[in-house]
């Protein structure tokens, strides 16, 4: 079916009034009409994820339940029974989350549902607490609020892994968004069918979080922002347990707000997204700037440090914490034997030399918290996830515990404040301590740089030029000869899904990846350079210039 066939069906089936306000919109757009109807949305690593609107690849409350009946008829063919639901602050998302929990009583299926929004963590969580079969979160996570999106997870409180993923789709593809029925939310309460998370359950998981730290905070000034997301209530509750000597709001940002209208991208690695937080942290005097992204999985931080506020990347805080934790826990002798530290493959390899002088071992795993996750619950069946110590990404996501399986800024937000207020209290900062590692283990730079690739046609010309550099494939990066090279479609050294990405290793060990963004119609290219910050911009201005030779012809 055509694009604008679909689009012919969905004006004669749809019945929501706002639905039927998009298709009428777009009358006239015929590019707006195939970027909506060329595909259905499609599992990426995280998720299901698109803008809000009308048409089949469009986040609506046709196509959410037209996933949720999928995923009910995946757990009648297998006897599953329960499962949770919970929403970020985004537009939309309490309806979505109401019309999941109505899709699956509709079937049959035992549904709890957060009262209120709440991080994406802790979906994880009731997950597993309350022994649910499938989770599902409603969040777009860090993007712009004209997405929104559909996580996920399965019984271990884990995102499906690709199998998994794989097998739903099936069961997905064979619904007809409007042949879904779904019923009453009141009366699905009312028999017990929907029921809400119980207050203690919140209780139990700050506890549970609490419970992985190891120093307090006390002594440390800290200002907090939760970018209109989900981390408003739960972020300073635990940071006030922390014992922290000042906590200061970015008021404007610390209420849910899906239009997210002090920062059009609220992404905590993006340096605009904590403008706000930085300014308000001057007025205070702060240590450091915490700010969470919306549904509050990650962390962005800015650092008081010579009189300025220094922003620290998700490889810098992921070293820097892999240092701490485990030299701590050595100190105290709570470190486990052969202590594991995880991260994807496009995280730094710094980490590799501070792990060992531990003996740590690393494991590296495909982009995508999940297949971290994945890695836990392997620890956890071998009767080993004692040894797990932290999993991190560069993209500002972090875990110390195994009471979850999905990176958590609760969770990180209080190991940053207790990580500087150690460093506080040795009259240092966490770039000090950062600098410290870069003299015993040699310096390392990294820079993302992404290239937009929207619609239909951005995407079929962004497969062409992926297959086109397959075919020639850089032999040097920034004068440098490659030495070694990954695809990890056909890759076969590792014991790794495959996934289309690939990695460049220079014999100075100057490195590249690039892969498609399995959320966002992007691709992205990580670079690494190991020699002085001055040599390192030479080194990234060549690479850039190769890399717009390439995809931006």
């Amino acid at each position: 079916m055509t694009a604008n066939e679909k689009y012919e069906e969905w004006l004669k089936k749809v019945t929501d009034e706002d639905v039927k306000r998009g298709l009428a919109a777009m009358a006239d757009d015929p590019e707006r009409i195939e970027n909506c109807f060329y595909k259905d949305l499609e599992f990426g690593t995280g998720g299901l994820r698109g803008e809000l609107g009308a048409g089949s690849n469009c986040l609506n409350i046709y196509t959410i339940r037209r996933v949720t009946q999928g995923i009910a008829d995946s757990m009648k063919h297998y006897g599953q029974k329960v499962a949770c639901v919970s929403c970020d602050s985004r537009n939309y998302s309490e309806l979505f989350k109401e019309t999941v929990a109505e899709v699956f009583a509709k079937n049959g299926i035992k549904t709890y549902i957060t009262k209120e929004l709440m991080p994406t963590p802790f979906l994880s969580y009731i997950t597993r607490n309350y022994q649910a079969d499938i989770g599902v979160m409603i969040t777009a996570s860090h993007n712009p609020a004209k997405y929104n999106g559909y996580k996920v997870y399965g019984s271990d409180g884990c995102q499906l892994t690709d199998n998994a993923a794989n097998e739903l789709i099936g069961y997905i593809e064979n619904v007809d968004p409007f042949e879904v029925s779904t019923g009453s939310l009141d009366e699905y309460i009312a028999a017990g069918l929907v029921n809400y998370v119980d207050d203690a359950v919140i209780e139990k998981y700050l506890e549970t979080v609490f419970g992985q730290h190891i120093n307090m905070a006390d002594g440390l000034d800290v200002t907090y922002s939760a970018l209109n997301g989900t981390g408003y209530k739960l972020v300073p509750e635990m940071l006030r347990r922390m014992n922290v000597k000042t906590l200061s709001l970015v008021d404007e940002q610390c209420h849910p707000d899906g239009n997210f209208p002090t920062c059009s991208y609220p992404n905590p690695e993006k340096p605009e997204a904590l403008a706000l937080g930085i300014e308000t942290a001057k007025k205070n005097r702060s240590d450091i700037l915490i700010a969470t992204d919306p549904d509050a999985d990650r962390v962005g931080t800015a650092v008081l440090h010579g009189g300025e506020y220094v922003l620290l990347t998700g490889n810098e805080v992921g070293v820097l914490l892999t240092d701490y934790l485990l030299s701590m826990k050595k100190a105290n002798n709570t470190l486990p034997p052969r202590p594991v530290i995880v991260k994807t493959i496009v995280t730094t390899d710094l980490v590799r030399k501070v792990a060992a002088e531990y003996d740590a071992e690393i494991f590296d795993v495909l982009t995508g918290f999940k297949y971290i996750g994945d890695v836990i619950g392997k620890l956890e069946r071998k009767g080993e996830e004692n040894r797990y110590v932290l999993g991190f990404e560069e993209s500002y996501g972090y875990l110390s515990g195994t009471y979850v399986r999905d990176k958590d800024a609760v969770n990180a937000s209080m190991l940053v404040a207790e990580m500087t207020a150690y460093y506080k209290k040795k009259n240092m900062t966490l770039v000090d301590r950062l600098n410290e590692i870069y003299d015993r283990f040699g310096y390392y730079e990294h820079k993302l740089i992404s290239f937009d690739f929207p619609g239909a046609d951005g995407q079929a010309k962004l497969s062409r030029l992926l297959a086109q550099l397959r075919a020639d494939l850089p032999r040097e990066l920034a004068g440098r000869k490659v030495v070694k090279v990954i695809d990890y479609l056909t890759q076969t050294e590792a014991d790794l899904p495959k996934s289309n990405v690939l990695s460049f290793t220079a014999d100075d060990g100057t490195k590249l990846i690039i892969r498609p963004s399995g959320t966002e119609p992007i691709i992205k290219m990580y670079l690494t350079a190991t020699k002085s910050k001055h040599e390192n911009e030479e080194i990234f201005a060549k690479m850039q210039k190769m890399l717009e030779q390439i995809f931006e012809r």
